[in-house]
């Protein structure tokens, strides 16, 4: 390491005051007013430079020197940056780019541009396309306050095989511009900081951090490298950061998004990303460069995280205003195309809301929001988004119509719900220990442990009578249904609302329904449908299905959701008794459990409520020798559901009507 960062007793020069402050309510003349020479505004207003003091400003000095070397990397110029954390507070960045320059500053003669980049605000090459198209460090500013804001910097610079050097501190030349060597095989720019303690306090970097934001900038731009080493000493043993690593990512936005999701559940695999240049500008020139990646979740958090000239955006901006009013037009078109009405509800809240997505534009002259650059504000930059992703979603929808279809239909049960949450009431939702009072005719069960009960929802009082006399008292509850419920699919909200039998089945599973749905808060691990064995017990549990499918459709993508399985009829034969599901099962067991020419009683249960408690239990509810079936959804098959459920159990007869005539024929090959 250089001898200027081993020796913390060099002299360091203060910053020059002219004049002295007014005493409090004393005189206040032109002697007293204070005139702030080169960096001084800075070291006395970081803020305004950097947003504060805090970890996060801390941090920012080190994107600020990331981000020169980078931008000569977009530029072309280089291809290969060398990030080190060399100390606790001392960071080195070096590039293989063109090097500061070093010749005399055609304004300042008595000074090198390098010097005039280091400690004059405003000054650079980026204010114009001469020496870079696009760029991220844009004001000017970034160098010369790191330089303002460190206890020591030194850089070196390789050009022409020849190396230079400078040594700065709180923003003061230590040294003047100096040749230090050859360098025959070496160019670009090498910057070395450490933090001024008197603006920081005690802050020094953190490697985690640092290394995340090297290997975001190496996903913005696929072309460079990034080599991370830290010097043994600084890591936890808990860390997870490496000490060294190359970071490059081949594919860009898409690498580094999939890295990031890693095990969490996509309905769109692989993940949909591209490039694209943004249309032409007045003088010919593309006005700059876009590229994407998007994953649509299952589950898991859902993000948009956007960047400028590789700079990041945490509060968005016109880019992102584009990027969003694409993938809206996007997908209703396709839902128009689809004949599918339902897709004009869709909103910018209901896809943002099932995404990951990493969007980066390059563009020329970008303004930002505040110093920091948090926010992009070039208006013509939510066009230009627009325009370049807007014929290229059509592509992609068009090309997969399958996934185009599932990611439809995913979107529109997310904006029927947002519909439904804005529309409904609170609805009260009660704690898996609250007993005070049972909604409807529910018959609770004694265990508190929600994961090892079950609820049966069974068809009539008759058959609540026989559930309840066969069930484990402990971890089985017991709900009697009137019939056939309200079929949700066509009903409007507020008749749903207003169904006693469905409010109290909600109350009754404690975790809430549409937006208020937690699933953190059912009351039991598993909800059983058991309906009778016949053509009205499917209808019932079809009806069921509807109703979770619609208004709690995370009960299933959980794996909460069962059917039960009773038996159609009982086979007996002396001591030997055997059950048949139904018509052909029972064909079967007659060939398979029986002699030919034994006389066999066979029984056929009228429903549940006539069957005996002990064949009930023993068939259907015991644990041990019952068969239950899942309800699930496949992702894949998203879109394929949601069109049965509405063709099936929606308002369209005709829709129903035109499936029966489509099935017709193998209705008689169905088991019923």
């Amino acid at each position: 390491m250089n001898d200027l960062f081993r020796d913390a007793t060099a002299p360091v020069p203060k910053p020059r005051k002219t004049g002295a402050a007014p005493a409090a309510g004393g005189e206040y003349g032109a002697e007293h007013i204070e005139v702030l020479e080169g960096l001084e505004p800075v070291r006395r207003r970081p803020g305004m430079y950097i947003g504060g003091t805090d970890d996060a400003a801390y941090h920012h000095l080190a994107a600020e020197i990331l981000d020169n070397a980078m931008d000569e990397a977009v530029a072309g110029h280089a291809s290969v940056i060398d990030v080190t954390l060399e100390t606790a507070r001392t960071l080195a960045v070096r590039d293989n780019g063109r090097g500061i320059p070093v010749d005399a500053h055609p304004k300042f003669p008595d000074r090198s541009a390098l010097e005039v980049i280091f400690t004059t605000l405003h000054a650079g090459g980026k204010f114009s396309s001469k020496a870079y198209d696009t760029a991220g460090g844009l004001h000017g500013v970034g160098s010369s306050v790191v330089n303002a804001l460190s206890e020591k910097l030194e850089v070196e610079v390789a050009r022409e095989r020849v190396l230079w050097r400078q040594d700065y501190a709180r923003g003061l030349p230590l040294t003047p511009l100096r040749q230090v060597g050859a360098a025959p095989n070496r160019r670009g720019t090498l910057v070395r900081f450490a933090p001024d303690p008197e603006i920081f306090g005690s802050l020094s970097f953190s490697p985690a951090r640092l290394y995340r934001l090297c290997c975001a900038k190496a996903a913005l731009f696929r072309g460079v490298t990034i080599r991370w080493k830290v010097s043994p000493g600084l890591l936890k043993p808990d860390d997870g950061t490496p000490s060294e690593a190359v970071i490059h990512f081949p594919n860009g936005l898409a690498d580094s998004l999939t890295a990031e999701l890693g095990e969490t559940a996509a309905l769109l695999a692989p993940l949909w990303s591209g490039e694209a240049e943004l249309p032409l500008a007045a003088d010919g020139r593309a006005a700059g460069k876009l590229e994407w990646a998007i994953a649509f979740l299952e589950s898991g958090p859902a993000n948009l995280v956007s960047y400028c000239n590789t700079i990041p955006t945490p509060l968005g901006g016109t880019h992102e205003t584009g990027f969003r009013a694409a993938l809206v037009k996007g997908f209703r078109a396709w839902g128009e195309q689809r004949s599918n009405k339902r897709a004009a509800a869709i909103t910018a809240e209901d896809i943002l809301g099932g995404l990951a997505a990493r969007l980066s534009v390059f563009i020329r002259d970008p303004q930002f929001q505040g110093q920091t650059k948090e926010k992009l504000t070039t208006q013509e930059a939510s066009r230009l988004v627009e325009g370049a992703l807007r014929d290229r979603i059509d592509h992609w929808l068009g090309g997969n119509p399958a996934q185009a279809d599932n990611l439809l239909a995913f979107l529109i049960e997310r904006a029927e719900e947002r519909l439904r949450r804005r529309d409904a009431k609170d609805t009260p939702r009660k704690s898996a220990t609250r007993r005070l009072r049972l909604p409807g005719k529910l018959t609770d069960c004694t265990r508190e442990n929600a994961a090892e009960t079950e609820i049966f929802l069974v068809e009539g009082d008759s058959a609540g009578g026989s559930a309840k006399q066969a069930r484990d008292r402990e971890t089985q509850a017991i709900l009697p249904l009137k019939g056939k419920i309200l079929n949700v699919a066509s009903a409007s909200t507020d008749k749903l609302r207003a169904n006693q039998e469905l409010r109290d089945l909600v109350e009754a599973l404690g975790c809430g329904i549409g937006g208020g749905f937690d699933v953190a808060r059912l009351r039991y691990g598993r909800v059983i449908i058991m309906t009778d064995a016949d053509v009205d017990g499917a209808h019932i549990a079809s009806l069921l299905m509807t109703f979770f499918y619609r208004e709690m459709p995370d009960l299933i993508r959980h794996g909460h959701l069962y059917l039960a399985r009773p038996p159609l009829f009982r086979l007996t034969h002396g001591a030997k008794t055997v059950y048949a599901m139904d018509d052909r099962d029972r064909d079967r067991c007659l060939k398979r459990d029986f002699k030919p020419n034994a006389k066999v009683e066979v029984s056929r249960f009228k429903g549940l409520g006539e069957m005996p408690v002990s064949d009930l239990k023993n068939t259907t509810m015991d644990p041990k020798r019952r068969t239950l079936l899942k309800v699930v959804t496949p992702p894949e098959d998203r879109a394929l559901t949601a069109e049965r459920v509405e063709s099936l159990m929606g308002r369209r007869p005709e829709l129903r009507f035109r499936f029966i005539q489509d099935h017709a024929r193998s209705a008689e090959l169905l088991d019923i």
